[in-house]
């Protein structure tokens, strides 16, 4: 199964590049599942019914969120009606929405897409990430009840994400970390068959400061005090994932690459 995995789109610029581009990556990689962080598609916090079906339009088979899952509130709504949308496992139990969810792919393949928060660094406490994921995993076997498992690991904490991977090794087919905007160089399979990248970025314009106009987040940091609010920079984005190809009968990975496609950043892809 070839899969592609979209990091944290940001703003109108992002949207912009995924409805634009994605359609022909799908064509052109022959891809059979596409996942895509979209937390930060409206407006630079959290996502809108609206900008959800905009992706999903755009070839994307689940949007995943984040720590901002309903900052936008129709959200709260638009969730409960949209199974393709996932909130994190570990947010608040009365939250609208599942954490995880069972697909199948356009040749009717199972793949399990689940998304946990990370605890370190974060502005608020969540349930604990590893017992949450532990609990998904066991109730969904790889190569058995799923034939990949795609787990979106939402945090600050390299670390944390880091151990998350270990922790996952074996039991599912890629384990890839959103939430920083900055895609790392990490992408590997580790040694149980996991496909596992740090940060796969954002799709977002890079000519800023982790999708933000550079203006005001620079001057908090020189002054220490706010004076505007934050502003999604609307430049070229550049698409910013993973993309992993697994083994139908074990679904473990057999190739992992990271991608960036368009904008500012070297190009890099399974073509």
């Amino acid at each position: 199964m070839k899969i592609l995995f979209l990091g944290d789109v940001m703003g109108r610029a992002g949207r912009a590049a995924v409805a634009e581009r994605l359609p022909g990556l799908r064509e052109a990689w022959k891809l059979d599942f596409v996942v895509v962080n979209g937390e930060n598609a409206s407006n630079g916090m959290g996502l809108t019914g609206e900008h959800a079906k905009l992706l999903l339009d755009a070839g994307a088979d689940v949007v995943t969120l984040g720590d901002h899952a309903f900052d936008q509130k129709d959200m709260l709504r638009f969730i409960e009606t949209e199974p393709r949308v996932i909130r994190p496992l570990n947010f608040a139990k009365d939250a609208p929405g599942k954490g995880a969810r069972l697909f199948e792919d356009r040749r009717g393949r199972k793949v399990l897409v689940a998304q946990v928060l990370g605890q370190v660094f974060m502005k608020r406490p969540f349930d604990d990430p590893f017992s949450a994921v532990d609990q998904v995993l066991r109730a969904h076997p790889l190569g058995g009840l799923a034939q990949a498992v795609v787990l979106d690991m939402h945090c600050e904490a390299t670390s944390e994400k880091n151990a998350m991977g270990h922790w996952c090794d074996g039991r599912a087919s890629m384990v890839v970390g959103t939430h920083t905007h900055v895609p790392t160089g990490d992408a590997q399979i580790l040694e149980g068959g996991t496909a596992y990248l740090t940060d796969a970025g954002m799709c977002g314009d890079y000519n800023s400061i982790i999708g933000m106009e550079k203006g005001e987040p620079m001057r908090r940091f020189i002054t220490g005090m706010a004076r505007d609010r934050f502003t999604p920079a609307n430049g070229e984005a550049t698409l910013s994932g993973f993309y992993i190809e697994t083994d139908d009968r074990t679904g473990r990975a057999t190739r992992a690459l990271p991608v960036r496609v368009g904008g500012r950043l070297q190009p890099s892809g399974p073509v």
